[in-house]
């Protein structure tokens, strides 16, 4: 009512009595200027209306009651006469002047009403304009579903010298409400699902909206072989996308991983960014998010708890007690439920009856018979703690003697969080949770989640956690936070949907920005071979992030660790090292990014330590390696303004084709799977089997799992299996030890050399130094 007063129908409609009186007064009296209405009874909504409609006509409204003594003189007076809910009374035809017009009104849709309606033809008129509003509502509607321009109002940024701490700098920019970023990139309030003011959970029914929109254009940042110290490609990713779309006007998204909290409090940090380039708040980033880490950890406990219990149970029951037990009796029925149905339809038992089962049939269908030595599932915990890499389970008495050995992965290693980061849709994600395979039985066939009868709950845990979660750049634009798999453990990529949901929102000529961990050798090739063939979207561009100081590392520097002062080759101008590294890791990071058809942009993430011919010297060598561009960044101390070298650059090789390629055929031999990887990528001049590791692939062939892609568990710190080999080591053999398989992921992974999935607790953990204040509630610390 109040929009319709201020004459603002964008989001309302006029009441179809209301302007059915209006189309009856214009017919009576083609000049409406100057003339008197009286509404007698316009108590409610619907007088109000009226009188708001009338006036704008330029006529002139007197209300009165029914009751009112001077009644029959302002009839008398009035050119119109407007009568609302009469009911029975009514108006002697002696008080109304010659000429004047008398519109009875009923709001009610009783029968007596429509028959006075239709007489006066205000009902015919009513139902005409009723339906014209709901055909106006429906064409809104529609409208509202299309793709929306942005108006993105991007945040003043006043850069202080020096820069201030990470926390200070997040902590002193006021994030825009996310409903009103939300709205300002063209998603509706019921895509929406808010937690707090800052952060909020974008439902996938978007895709369904904006199907027929085409894609933006695709940017993947990747880096050369980091230091223990990282290099900066979070950075760099936010730096660009705060440089296009708040500098360039320009549409862009940023998509990153949420970080674990297990890096959180020991030995790396954050991962929001850093200096003028971060996603804010960053306290929220950091910690808990929205809860999708601790949604993953409940459902991969829940599978861990499920086969202890299960093998239990098998251990100490019978055939039909287990049968009785898992196909209870309810109410006098027994039926199966449709996860018990889809496993008999697996072993070939065609029944729905439980009765009908022979005794054989329900030995098969009850026992899963696994084989303790050889459950490959662990239990996670998002913490870094080595002393839960190797546990035994099962000691208590209640147990009956269960023991088994087992461990405790980080949470982000759990095959859950890469699922989620694939998952395409909530069907895909659980048919992907029922395949993961959790072990062997005794007679060598895999054993799933949907086999113990849990991938359903697993699918009601985790489907929250399917919508990639929305935050901000200091500077305002859009930024998709959503999974977190490690690089050289996992595959190492933010969700699969955040991307498709990104380029659908900045349109045909935007950007979405997305990182892949670590250096392009483990990261970047898994985004291309594993990622993009679950995705189907192909990159028009790599951002190939790079330092003088991991460069100087490459070129002969000496070894840099994590809490350590850096030696002075690091801190005074080097040009040797600067170039020795250019020639040999990042020539060879460039000719990888080559083997798939990208096009690459060098990104030269500056440090206050670096010399301008240090500079000049890289982004000559870079583009003499193959580079399309190579310019140096100063978003850390800048922001978006301070990377717009970057954004141009990105902008015009993204304008150029793409002739992008995987690096192998899926139905390759896995063998030769890793062969390539090893040959093509790492520099190896081949690779080496253990026993082990030629078994389990001879098992997996079996199993019918040879047609995976691959994803290598490798070190981060060397093209190579030795961390302590910088630059580009050739000359060597790959050591494959193992070989494991997510099935639900859907990759084979190879483990080189020993990976741990569960980092622990350097001496001096970040912790030392994270605090909060009881009283302002303020945390300090995190970086």
């Amino acid at each position: 009512m109040g929009r319709l007063v201020r004459g603002d129908l964008s989001k309302g409609f006029v009441p179809p009595i209301a302007n059915a009186v209006l189309d009856l007064l214009e017919k009576h009296d083609t000049s409406l200027e100057g003339k008197t209405v009286l509404l007698v009874g316009g108590e409610g909504s619907l007088g109000v209306a009226l009188q708001c409609l009338i006036e704008r006509r330029g006529m002139v409204v007197f209300k009165s009651h029914w009751s009112s003594k001077s009644l029959q003189r302002q009839v008398m007076q009035a050119d119109a006469l407007v009568l609302l809910g009469a009911g029975t009374i009514d108006v002697p035809p002696s008080w109304v002047r010659p000429g004047a017009a008398v519109i009875r009104c009923q709001p009610s849709l009783e029968t007596d009403a429509i028959e006075m309606f239709s007489k006066s033809g205000l009902g015919y008129l009513t139902a005409a304009y009723r339906t014209q509003n709901v055909v106006h509502n429906c064409s809104r509607w529609f409208q509202e579903q299309q793709y929306r321009p942005w108006h993105l109002r991007s945040l003043k940024l006043q850069p202080l010298t020096p820069v201030p701490s990470d926390i200070e700098i997040s902590r002193a920019q006021t994030p825009k409400p996310v409903d009103q970023l939300a709205a300002e990139i063209g998603v509706l309030p019921e895509e929406l699902e808010a937690y707090g003011r800052s952060k909020a959970k974008v439902q996938l029914s978007l895709l369904d909206r904006l199907h027929t929109q085409p894609d933006g254009k695709y940017v993947l940042v990747a880096g050369i072989t980091p230091t223990p110290l990282g290099e900066g490609k979070s950075t760099v990713t936010i730096g660009l996308v705060q440089a296009l779309s708040a500098h360039l006007k320009l549409n862009s998204f940023a998509c990153l991983r949420q970080p674990s909290q297990g890096p959180t409090f020991g030995v790396k940090g954050g991962a929001a960014g850093g200096g003028y380039a971060q996603v804010i708040p960053m306290e929220e980033f950091n910690l808990h998010l929205t809860g999708d880490i601790h949604a993953i950890t409940a459902a991969n406990n829940l599978v861990a708890a499920a086969i202890d219990a299960r093998m239990l149970h098998e251990a100490t029951q019978s055939d039909k007690a287990l049968f009785n037990r898992l196909v209870p009796s309810v109410n006098g029925v027994r039926r199966f439920s449709p996860i018990q149905i889809s496993r008999l339809n697996r072993l070939g038992i065609n029944k729905t009856d439980p009765a009908s089962l022979t005794p054989q049939e329900v030995s098969t269908f009850v026992r899963l018979d696994l084989d303790p030595s050889k459950i490959t599932w662990q239990r996670v915990v998002d913490t870094n703690d080595r002393f839960l890499r190797k546990i035994t389970v099962g000691q208590a008495s209640t147990e009956k003697g269960m023991i088994r050995e087992t461990g405790f992965d980080i949470a982000v290693a759990s095959e859950i969080m890469a699922i989620l980061a694939l998952a395409d849709s909530l069907e895909d994600m659980k048919n992907r949770l029922a395949r993961m395979v959790v072990g062997t039985s005794r007679s060598g066939q895999p054993i799933t989640a949907e086999d113990l009868g849990v991938s359903g709950a697993l699918a009601v845990l985790m489907k929250d956690a399917i919508k990639p979660t929305m935050m901000q750049t200091l500077e305002g634009t859009p930024v998709f936070v959503h999974a977190g798999p490690f690089a050289n453990i996992a595959h190492g990529n933010s969700s699969v949907l955040a991307d498709k949901l990104a380029l659908k929102l900045v349109g045909r000529n935007g950007f979405v920005v997305t990182e892949a961990g670590f250096g392009a050798d483990i990261g970047m090739e898994k985004f291309f071979n594993i990622k993009c063939r679950a995705s189907g979207l192909r990159p028009n561009v790599v951002v190939l992030v790079a330092t003088v100081r991991a460069l100087k590392m490459h070129g002969g520097g000496p070894n840099v660790s994590a809490g350590a002062p850096l030696p002075r080759e690091y801190i005074d101008e080097n040009l040797s090292l600067v170039a020795g590294g250019c020639r040999s890791n990042l020539r060879k990071q460039i000719q990888i990014a080559h083997l798939f058809g990208v096009p690459v942009v060098v990104a030269l993430n500056v440090f206050k330590t670096d010399t301008q011919a240090e500079i000049d010297l890289v982004c000559q060598l870079a583009k003499e390696c193959g580079a399309s561009d190579a310019v140096p960044c100063h978003h850390w101390a800048q922001g978006g303004r301070g990377s717009l070298e970057l954004a141009q650059a990105v902008n015009e090789a993204t304008s150029r084709p793409s002739n992008f390629q995987f690096l192998y055929n899926i139905e390759m031999p896995i063998v030769e799977k890793i062969r390539t990887i090893a040959q093509k990528v790492y520099g190896a001049d081949d690779i080496e089997l253990s026993p082990e590791a030629e078994a389990k692939i001879d098992y997996y062939n079996q199993q019918g799992y040879g047609s995976l892609p691959i994803c290598m568990a490798k070190t981060h710190l060397s093209l190579s299996h030795m961390p302590d080999k910088k630059g580009a080591p050739t000359g060597f053999t790959l050591p494959i030890r193992d070989v494991r398989a997510s099935i639900g992921a859907g990759f084979i992974f190879p483990l080189v050399g020993t990976m741990s999935t569960m980092p622990g607790l350097p001496t001096r953990p970040c912790f030392y130094d994270i605090d909060l204040d009881p009283v302002t509630e303020e945390i300090t610390g995190l970086f």
